[in-house]
């Protein structure tokens, strides 16, 4: 079944390129098509720029397609943009994992820095979680892949995702929709703005997000995988001259929702637990708190100078507090759960000039941030009678120089030469300690009782800097079609391992280096067939070096423990290609379409947990690369009652996969197609629109997480977290 459809899609997407050739007569004149690829407008290199001239691999993802295939939130990027995985962190509800062509980072712990960067109207958010956004209010998502140091507050070594809000505009506007769905969804959301004078406007939106859990925690009665998350957006805009534009923005997002525990995916070794008929339940038996909040300011400021030269600020605080408890174990008994609490703030000032010449352009800035993450979670070890508990801080404060100029040196042939400075100022704490008793320690609230054995308590600081480059040439070979060249590096820093244990592992303390990438890529960017066929590609090379792995290490009695070792193993290479597209069939088809070729491999992969360094390349898989990544969607638009009538079905097709370093052939994910559904119905005055909406509509079982604690120390708990089932919804919305 997975291979036919495999060949449906990826046979599909390349129908949808050669059809124009033959269906061209049926296709409505260029000029009145609004969806070729020149005329779409990002922000990738920080100023306005048609898609087919920007030298770097971009998704341009517009509200109305997101809106037009249902997205829900930005984990829906993951479906429609080629070698991408944007997904649910394991064992949550709203923290962001990403991984942009294999490189990214899955683990969310304070102290570990994101292989991709999220930027939320051009402010870097610097921790995962409650980055699970949500999509209203929202302009457009650009997804920037491969490493945009030069560009880019923050160093992103594996790519970028830009959220960017819808600005407020000059007369009064209103938005209100109401979603009805399967297990009782029942989301709202209301957004408008008002021009209280021709210089000065304000805005604000709300959503409300219910939902009943996919499954049910057998043990206690409670939904699993439900949803309960308020978001808040408010802003401010005033434009007191054509040269000067400011900015208040403040958002806030509150999930409530219950604990996501995962599915048992064998038999335990004890107590004899098996895995619940349905992959949504769970015999989770720890109880706790299960909060996320996350909220920010920023405040914008852009002065015209004159028509070479823009300056910009961006000020922006934000902060994050999270309450969560885990059941690794999945059983009523304490045989491994952990209650987890985390807090993070951050403070970023960014300045840009911003220049526009006759033949050239360019961006340069400088920023700093000063934040701080920290947290503390408790190892309730049941079968072992102790509890272990992990706390730290990470304290950061960096600085960086970047710029990044374009030249055409004729009209025909450009190039860009960029560079970034990055200085990384850390500094860290990392306490680990043993209790008797499998309850609570004192430091997550439970019973007082003194310190059995103290295994990790050191402070540490380091400081980390390196020079990354980038350098593009463009060609416009013909006035549709772009090629380009480009190399650039990408790098993040060091730390320390916040569970570690300098005990068992007494290099723990040392912490680990920065890692670094070289990407090396050619693209081809344009259109053909009078516009009909709008389209990019990319092949792409990189050298990945210095990799930070995390690696569990489990000891049982007299070494009584479990700890993870995180090691710079060495590097891989990373090579493939991407093609991503729109083709205008007929007056009333269009088809988008996407391929992605990933190859992922160790070159090398020396580990310490032996206490000898050993290269273990040979077993070792690169996490969340699956080879083959497809998107195919159609929609159809036609008139009825009196309105516009669009459908779209969808296919995304992903390839095996491992979700750890280490394969596993109880949780590896083999290949897997999600067919989706989407019709809307808009009134002819545009008032009023109707939508109905299906998603994994053959009801796929597709893990997204897991955990892997095999043995009989921990009761042989391999657990698994799974990407939604097939699900209905009718949504309604009014404008004003």
């Amino acid at each position: 079944m997975t291979r036919v459809m495999k060949s449906v899609l990826l046979a599909g997407a390349a129908w949808s390129a050669a059809s124009t050739m033959v269906m061209a007569q049926d296709v409505a004149p260029a000029q009145e098509q609004a969806t070729a690829l020149d005329e779409i407008v990002v922000t990738a290199r920080r100023r306005d720029e048609q898609l087919k001239d920007v030298p770097i691999a971009v998704s341009a993802l517009s509200s109305e397609r997101l809106e037009q295939t249902g997205a829900a939130d930005i984990t829906a990027l993951q479906q429609q943009t080629p070698n991408a995985t944007v997904q649910v962190a394991r064992g949550s509800n709203s923290t962001l994992i990403s991984f942009i062509r294999g490189i990214g980072q899955q683990d969310p712990l304070w102290g570990f820095e994101p292989g991709v960067g999220l930027y939320i109207d051009d402010v870097y958010v610097a921790r995962p979680q409650g980055a699970v956004l949500d999509i209203f209010d929202v302009e457009r998502i650009e997804v920037l892949r491969g490493p945009q140091g030069t560009l880019y507050g923050r160093n992103t070594i594996g790519g970028a995702i830009k959220y960017v809000t819808r600005r407020l505009g000059n007369e009064p506007d209103f938005i209100a929709r109401g979603t009805l769905g399967s297990y009782n969804q029942r989301d709202f959301m209301i957004a408008g703005d008002v021009p209280l004078s021709d210089q000065l406007s304000i805005g604000g939106a709300f959503a409300s997000y219910d939902r009943d859990g996919y499954g049910e925690n057998l043990n206690t009665g409670e939904d699993q995988y439900d949803r309960d998350v308020t978001a808040f957006r408010a802003s401010a805009e005033w434009t007191p001259s054509d040269r000067l534009f400011f900015r208040l923005a403040h958002d806030r997002v509150e999930d409530d929702s219950n604990p996501r525990h995962g599915h048992r995916e064998v038999n335990s070794t004890t107590g004899g637990f098996t895995p619940p008929a349905s992959v949504y339940d769970t015999n989770a038996g720890i109880q706790g708190e299960q909060n996320v909040v996350t909220e920010g300011t920023s405040f914008t400021a852009e002065y015209v100078v004159n028509d070479l030269l823009t300056l910009k600020s961006i000020s922006a605080w934000r902060s994050g507090d999270t309450a969560t408890v885990i059941d690794f174990d999945q059983s009523p008994l304490p045989t491994l759960d952990v209650p987890a609490i985390y807090a993070d703030e951050q403070f970023t000032q960014e300045f840009q000039a911003i220049l526009n010449g006759d033949r050239w352009s360019g961006v340069a800035g400088l920023y700093w941030l000063d934040g701080e993450s920290s947290g503390v979670f408790d190892t309730i070890a049941g079968n072992l009678g102790v509890a272990i508990a992990a706390a730290g801080y990470v304290n950061t404060e960096s600085f960086s120089a970047y710029a990044d100029f374009s030249f055409d040196f004729t009209d025909r042939l450009s190039a860009s030469v960029g560079g970034r400075y990055t200085r990384d100022d850390k500094d860290a704490g990392v306490q680990r300690f043993f209790y008797l008793g499998a309850t609570r320690t004192p430091l997550t609230g439970g019973t007082a009782r003194p310190i059995l054995q103290t295994r990790t308590n050191y402070t540490a600081e380091d400081s980390f800097e390196q020079f990354t480059p980038r350098v593009s040439v463009s060609y416009d070979l013909t006035e549709e079609l772009t090629g380009y060249a480009s190399i650039g590096q990408g790098f993040k820093s060091g730390g320390w391992d916040m569970r570690g244990d300098a005990f068992l592992v007494p290099q723990t303390v040392n912490g680990y280096d920065p890692e670094t990438v070289t990407a090396y890529e050619l693209g081809l960017k344009g259109t053909a067939f009078d516009r009909r066929l709008s389209f990019a590609s990319a092949v792409f090379y990189s050298d990945y070096e210095d990799l930070q792995i995390t690696t569990q290490q489990t000891a049982t009695p007299p070494a009584t423990g479990i700890a993870s070792v995180v090691d710079n193993v060495g590097q891989a290479t990373i090579y493939g290609f991407e093609l991503e597209g729109s083709v205008l069939l007929t007056d009333s088809l269009t088809s988008n379409f996407s391929i992605g070729y990933l190859k992922n491999e160790f070159d090398e992969f020396i580990t310490l947990v032996t206490g000898t360094p050993v290269d273990i390349s040979n077993v070792r898989s690169p996490q969340n690369s699956p080879e083959w990544s497809g998107y195919w969607g159609v929609t159809w638009a036609g008139q009825l009652a009196g309105g516009e009538l669009t459908i779209t079905p969808s296919l995304s097709y992903r390839s095996e996969f491992s979700l750890f370093d280490a394969p596993d052939p109880v949780l590896d994910q083999g290949a897997y197609t999600l067919v989706d559904l989407s019709a809307i119905w808009s009134a002819p005055n545009g008032r009023y629109q109707v939508g109905v909406f299906g998603r994994n509509l053959t009801d796929e079982e597709y893990r997204i997480g897991g955990y892997n604690f095999a043995g009989a120390t921990f009761n042989n708990s391999i657990s698994a977290f799974y990407g939604p089932p097939r699900t209905w919804s009718a949504q309604l919305t009014f404008r004003y």
